[in-house]
This record gives structure tokens, sequence and C-alpha cells, in this order.
């Protein structure tokens, strides 16, 4: 009987050590420890092979271990084979493939469901590699969303006796975990695109930058990059090939502004993370001054798959300049909160309503906020915009790194507003006027509007537009964002009439 018990951070904060630990005394072996499959709702989630299948049950004790041990197919906790379970069948799993299904760890886990063959591809034919990826229609999944492929060709066309690749690990937007998923539970993968990326520019090194409040991902992605290197996937020929590439992980101190690719740069040289006016943009002068790709890691962790399977089978997937799929995150007052992987173009209303089965509290759903503290909140109004980057501009909204968090009808969305801008006071580097001193009036200004002084939203207005056309980085120009959403789709909340909800109402400053 083979049993597996996920090692993922979520699961771990629920329990998975515990339950690993009595399936060992049971059994006198350890389980598998792999990834999440995304249901966060059912962990701990342990699986057992029954007849070849893999069974999950769940949420489970450690007192419930032997008993399902003993008897699986008759446990209440029993939820039948877990690639069959609606949240699995509806999914679209191309980067999260593996991702809850192999040992993190095994290479030859990862090799035998498909690993490396897109890095044998890329070394068949390196000269297509920047073409294939373009064509694909990747795009950066950190935020900005811009063109993968044309952001390699620029660092591939770069003349330099040294080259880099970056990967942006400082996952920082509330409600969201898929990089940090992935690298505790598909780290091979990452490496993998690393590689890929490195031989299509000519780069012989790269970094993992990872927030150090990532412990589990930094001691995965350093254990992997370990067995990768022994292995000769990294080091000075490639699989045996006559391309060089090596990696390894550097950790930053949790800066939200090291989100942005300068901000990060600087902080991976060992200097303040604060954001740099462009140009020269990194892929010309980045780390150290030489040319450098900079990507997210679901931006690197995908092109293996393409790679492996063609760019016009990831293209396949998607609407309008919006390809391939995006691991949705989805959080908050949610059901069923979790990663679900799918192709752009469902509607916000099926992921929050028919995905994540509306609120936890059973309460209506008020607001959705769709790309981290600085995305804007969708009120149920345009729950009919289908997931995509323009389709979300035309609505002033981001997708940005897919993070969705769900707020019931006891949600003040004046307190959110603020929340917003205080955030970006306390997260500002401080380099330019809009954001350092544009964030703090901000909070000045909300609280006299919450104490009643309705002369100040059109000051708000106007100090929200100079912040968004004049801020140095997405820090301060996305701030408005959310202030500015919550501001024209619940107005109530904001001229002077009582909160009707549990939200804290912000008094005016003395």
């Amino acid at each position: 009987m083979r049993v597996w018990v996920p090692i993922d951070a979520a699961a771990r904060a629920l329990g998975a050590d515990e339950v690993a630990e009595a399936v060992q005394r049971e059994m006198g072996v350890a389980p598998v420890r792999n990834g999440s499959r995304g249901m966060i709702w059912l962990e701990p989630l342990m699986e057992v092979e029954i007849d070849g299948v893999r069974h999950g049950f769940g949420p489970v004790t450690p007192q419930d271990v032997p008993v399902i041990l003993a008897d699986p197919k008759g446990h209440p906790l029993a939820l039948g084979p877990v690639e069959d379970l609606p949240w699995m069948k509806r999914q679209t799993r191309l980067t999260f493939a593996r991702v809850g299904v192999i040992d993190p760890l095994s290479l030859e886990d990862y090799k035998a469901h498909g690993g490396l063959e897109g890095l044998k591809a890329a070394l068949a034919a390196p000269e297509k590699i920047v073409a294939e990826v373009t064509e694909s229609g990747l795009r950066g999944r950190g935020g900005a969303g811009f063109p993968t492929g044309i952001k390699w060709a620029t660092v591939a066309r770069a003349a330099a006796d040294r080259k880099y690749i970056v990967c942006n690990a400082d996952e920082g937007d509330s409600g969201t975990f898929a990089d940090r998923m992935l690298m505790e539970g598909d780290p091979f993968t990452l490496i993998e695109g690393m590689a890929i990326a490195g031989i299509a520019v000519g780069a012989t090194q790269g970094y993992v930058y990872i927030r150090s409040e990532y412990p589990d991902a930094i001691r995965a992605m350093r254990a992997a990059i370990d067995i990768a290197r022994a292995a000769g996937v990294l080091g000075g020929s490639i699989l045996g090939s006559t391309h060089g590439f090596d990696m390894e992980v550097r950790v930053g101190a949790g800066a939200y502004v090291c989100g942005e690719e300068t901000s990060l740069l600087n902080s991976l040289e060992g200097k303040r993370g604060i954001v740099r006016a462009k140009p020269p943009i990194p892929a010309l002068e980045g780390f150290l001054g030489k040319p450098t790709v900079v990507n997210n890691v679901l931006s690197l962790a995908t092109v293996p798959w393409i790679m492996a399977n063609g760019a016009a089978a990831y293209a396949a997937h998607g609407i309008g300049r919006s390809r391939g799929t995006m691991p949705l995150q989805i959080a908050g007052n949610v059901k069923h909160g979790g990663l679900f992987e799918v192709a752009f173009g469902l509607s916000l209303g099926e992921i929050v309503d028919e995905i994540g089965g509306g609120t936890a509290s059973g309460r209506p759903v008020k607001a959705v906020q769709v790309g981290g503290p600085l995305g804007a909140y969708f009120p149920r109004a345009l729950f009919d915009t289908p997931f995509g980057y323009e389709e979300f501009a035309g609505k002033e909204g981001l997708v940005g790194h897919a993070g969705i968090v769900i707020f019931d009808d006891t949600a003040d969305m004046l307190a959110m507003a603020r929340f917003a801008m205080e955030f970006c006071a306390i997260e500002s580097c401080g380099k330019c006027t809009p954001c350092r001193i544009g964030s703090t009036r901000g909070v000045e200004t909300i609280d006299r509007i919450a104490g009643g002084d309705l002369e100040a939203i059109p000051i708000l207005t106007d100090l929200c537009n100079t912040m968004k056309w004049g801020s140095l980085c997405a820090l301060g120009g996305f701030a408005p964002y959310p202030v500015m959403s919550a501001l024209t789709h619940f107005p109530d909340d904001f001229t002077g009439r009582p909160s009707t909800g549990t939200g804290v109402r912000v008094e005016a400053a003395e």
C-alpha cells in the first residue's frame, strides 16, 4: 500500500506532519511527501493507492490514520479517486501538472512524469527556443503581463560577456501562493525552465530570489538544485551538452517593493531595495549592469511544457492576447479556497460562485479583489468579466499574479481603501514623491472622509490620479486601483451612511 501526505507549507500548517508521523507508526515506512493538490479546505489530504488508483481522504487527523489504513474504502472521509474530484477534473493543469502527484525531490519521479523533455527539446534546437516561447503567447505571470518571448529576444540580441537569469520568487501579494506551492511541490520544473532560458539567451548563471517568509520553499529549492547539479542537469555541461548553466537561491528580507524587478536587482546586488529609473531596462543593463532576464516563477516553470509540447499546443488555450493557462489562487472569505489552474476566459462569476463555492460565511459576496493588495475591487455587477489581461484592464482592473480575495457583505470598503493606501505608505521604497508622500496624504484624506468630510472625496480622486500617472513603479501607480474601485462601486461606504457591516470604521484624524 502506497500513501502520500503533502509536505506543502499550507498542509503542514494544518497538521500534515503529524499525519505523516501517524502513517509511519502504522506502516513502519514513511509516506511519500508530495506537494498539495491545491484543495486547501481538504488539507491534510492523505492519498492511498487502491487497485492502482490514488484515493483521497481529508481533512485527516492523526487519529483517523489507523482506521483509514485498516479499511480505506469504507471510511467516512473517503473522497474517491483524487483525479475524479470535480475540483481536479475541471482544471487544465499544465504548469502544475506534477504538483501533488510526485515526490518533489525525486528526480526519477520527475522524469517519469515528463520532466526534462522540454530541456532535451531545447538542447536539440537552441536557436528555436525564443521563437517558440514568443509564438506560445506566454506573458509574465508576476503582474505586468509583458510578453516573455520579447524579453528573451532582447537579452539574446544584447552583446555582453556575461548574462543572467533571475527568477522573481518574491511572492508578496495578499491571497497569492502559487509560486510557493510550485517551488515546494515541483522545484525541478523551475530549474528546468531557468536552464532553458539560459540556453536561449546565452546566460550561464541564474538566481532564484525568494522572500525569507518562505522557509519551506527555500529548503526545497536548495535541495533540488543540489540534486540537479549532481545529476548533470546543472553545471558546465547540461545533460552532457556544450551548454552550461548553474544557479543558486538568494533570500530577500521581505520588502514588498522588491517584487518590482529593479528593486529586486538592487537587493540581489546587496544594495537597498529601491526602484531604478528606466531606461535602461534590465534586459540590457540588469544584474551587475549586464543583460538580465527577470521572470516570475510561473513564467519560467511553464516554459518546459511549451518546449515539450509546442507553442501551438499552449496557444490553443485562452482568449484574445491572454494565451495558455493561469493558476488562480482563490482566498479570503470563500468556501473552497486553493489553487485552480485553468485556461484564461472563465468569467469572474464562474470562478467565485462555481469554483470557489461562494463565501465561507454563507453571506452574499460583496466584492472580489483580483491582483493582490493593489488590485481593483470588483462588485457583482462586473462578475461577467472574462478572466484575461485586456478584459480586466478594460474594467480598470488587474489580473496581476491572479490572487483572488473574496469579501462578503460585512466588508467596509472605506476601511479596505484605507488599508490599500496605508499598505502603500508602509511598503514604499521612498524614491519617488507621488508614492512616498501621496500614499501618506491618501490615508489622511480617507480619514477625513470617514469623519464625514465629503468635500475630501474630490481631493482623494485627484490624489489617486497623480499617483497613478506620476509614480516611478507599479507600487504607487497601482495603489489607486483598490481605492478608486471601492469609491466608484461602493459609494455608500464613503458618503457618511453608517456602516452596516462588521468592518472597522476608521475615525477621523485628530
